[in-house]
């Protein structure tokens, strides 16, 4: 399997933290060079480690926003 390389371009935030250290967090990702996108996934400590995770553009982010303010909680 060829090597996953990744930059975080920025992070926006953390969601939670886990028992064990690792963090929820909202972040800008480039994966493999390519340009960065909306990325929500679990982060060790050192950043080392990840784990599932889901990627989005801004488009669907922007499209996740719109569903969310209709949420009532």
């Amino acid at each position: 399997m060829a090597e996953l390389k990744y930059e975080i371009v920025e992070h926006l935030g953390i969601i939670s933290e886990s028992a064990k250290g690792w963090n929820k967090e909202l972040n800008l990702v480039s994966w493999n060079g390519r340009d960065p996108k909306y990325d929500l996934r679990d982060w060790a400590p050192d950043h080392e480690k990840m784990g599932k995770g889901i990627t989005l553009t801004t488009e669907e982010v922007t499209a996740l926003k719109t569903l969310l303010k209709k949420l009532e909680i």
